[in-house]
């Protein structure tokens, strides 16, 4: 059984972890274990049927559920959440797809350790709907950024921005998946600068 890293990385989704794939797959490819001590070590969510659980069992990593609709409220929920994710004392935890929208105590929790990806060119566009918005408002543009998480939904400090273009005819879902496609790219890298700089 491979040791530990010294520096155990948290993954939360809620979805099919696209992100959280290419996040794994990248920390083997750049061997984050050899020059940082980080990895992979769980992928967590609140949705027992999120595709991606399935995908990180094969690749040998902890999962765990913790189900939001079992719990009274979001504080309820955060709590049952921290105590999952600090059996790993993770060094970071980051948010790919993760939909739900965290206490201020868990982001305090996790201080310069929570990292999130948003699929929009931030500031524009925080919240839901990204893509139908920027459309819809006749942007030529959109994008993903990935930032430091705050108690202030979709800010804190940006690590890194992709752009694409919005075509003619393009539908929500046309230009989410040339947004993913930028998402799975950035992220990684975003988090590799973020273990070198530490």
């Amino acid at each position: 059984m491979p040791a530990l890293p010294a520096r155990p990385i948290v993954i939360l989704i809620s979805g099919s972890g696209s992100n959280m794939a290419a996040l794994v797959e990248a920390s083997r490819r750049a061997r984050w274990g050899e020059r940082f001590g980080a990895g992979v070590v769980a992928v967590m969510s609140n949705r027992a049927d999120a595709a991606g659980l399935a995908w990180a069992r094969e690749q040998g990593l902890a999962t765990a559920v913790v189900d939001h609709r079992q719990h009274a409220d979001r504080e309820a929920f955060d709590a049952a959440l921290m105590a999952q994710i600090d059996v790993h004392q993770p060094a970071l935890v980051l948010l790919a797809g993760f939909m739900r929208i965290l206490t201020p105590g868990f982001v305090r929790h996790y201080e310069g350790r929570l990292i999130n990806i948003h699929p929009s060119l931030l500031p524009a566009f925080p919240g839901l709907k990204t893509h139908q918005r920027a459309i819809e408002a006749g942007c030529r543009f959109a994008g993903a950024t990935v930032h430091r998480v705050t108690s202030e939904l979709d800010h804190g400090e940006y690590l890194a921005q992709a752009v694409v273009p919005i075509l003619a005819g393009d539908t929500p879902d046309t230009l989410a998946a040339r947004v993913l496609s930028q998402e799975h790219l950035i992220y990684p890298r975003a988090v590799e600068a973020v273990l070198a700089q530490a």
